[in-house]
This record gives structure tokens, C-alpha cells and sequence, in this order.
């Protein structure tokens, strides 16, 4: 079904449209916040609780992308919210792998697309911040690790972490969606 007609159908509550969105997106949606997680019962709610949103809101919701990538944000959304919720620790935060879109079953041009934008995010964070931010997540090094080898303290490794996260979250609605 065109997603167009699809979103049609929706609006005017048909709860077949309803039912084929379920059918059609729900396993892709729980893989991808599995992924996220590692735990299916959390995906699963978080996955039923964007689609029971879609659907109650169905009347007043523009989606001016696909309706596919309108799920994936609002599932990665309720995830960030589920995670913020819970009060865990920056540190666990931190340790969301960046590896995760690469591993989703996004289309290719999307995920081409993301890349570019993401790695043009990092290559506006400050030099000595994108350096140390590339060891982290793409070398894959510890902080004490980066901090040896720049001859600087695990503090400021933190330090410039916490920078180059909380600039690429600020920054992250130009490459999600």
C-alpha cells in the first residue's frame, strides 16, 4: 500500500490502515529499538506505545518524511525519553553505541545520507574535541587510554566528551530525519 493512501486511511481512523501499519512496520521497529536496547520487552513496548501514539494522534500529525522514517525517529525518540527516564548514569549514555544506524535496516540512501551529515557534525566539533571524540567512539579507545596518549587528564577527556556529545545531540535533528 502506498504510504501516502496508507497515512489517508489513517487520518480518517480506518482501522485496517491501522492494522496493515502494525503488520507492516512492527518487527522492523522492534529490531531497531532491540538494537538500541538489548532488551525485547522494552522494544516492544516502546514500539506499541509510538504506534498507539500515531494512531490517538493520527488527526493532527504532519509527517513530512516518509511515514517509515517517522516511526524509526519517534521509536528512537521514545527510547532517548525511556533512557533519560530512568536516570542512568551520562557514562551509560555514553556507551549507546554509534555503530547502532549502521546495523539498522535502514535504506541506503538513507543511511548514506545520515553518515555525511554525521561526519560533517564531527568535523565541526574543535579540533583537539573531534580528535579525542574519534579515539572514543571510532578507534574504540578508553578515556584513560586517549588521555596517555595525549599527555592530558582523564578529566578532560571526560571533559571534551561531554562537549562533543552534547554539540552532536543539539545537532543530531540535521541528520536524523
Amino acid at each position: 500500500m502506498n504510504e501516502q493512501k496508507l497515512i489517508r486511511k489513517l487520518r480518517k481512523g480506518k482501522e485496517k490502515a491501522y492494522r496493515y501499519l502494525f503488520s507492516e512496520y512492527y518487527d522492523w521497529l522492534c529490531n531497531y529499538v532491540f538494537s538500541l536496547c538489548n532488551d525485547r520487552s522494552l522494544a516492544e513496548d516502546i514500539v506499541q506505545d509510538a504506534i498507539v501514539a500515531l494512531w490517538e494522534k493520527r488527526k493532527v500529525i504532519i509527517i513530512t518524511t516518509s511515514l517509515k522514517n517517522y516511526l524509526f525517529k519517534t521509536c528512537h525518540n521514545q527510547f532517548l525519553q525511556h533512557v533519560r527516564s530512568q536516570k542512568i548514569k551520562f557514562d551509560t549514555l555514553d556507551k549507546i553505541r554509534w555503530d547502532v544506524v549502521s546495523e539498522a535496516t535502514l535504506e541506503d540512501d538513507l543511511y548514506d545520507f545520515r553518515m555525511e551529515k554525521l561526519k560533517r557534525l564531527i568535523d565541526g566539533l574543535p579540533p583537539r574535541c573531534r580528535e579525542i571524540f574519534v579515539q572514543n567512539k571510532l578507534e574504540e579507545k578508553k578515556y584513560k587510554e586517549i588521555a596517555l596518549e595525549m599527555g592530558i587528564s582523564v578529566k578532560t577527556v571526560e571533559n571534551q566528551m561531554s562537549k562533543a556529545l552534547h554539540f552532536l545531540r543539539a545537532n543530531a535533528t540535521t541528520f536524523m530525519l
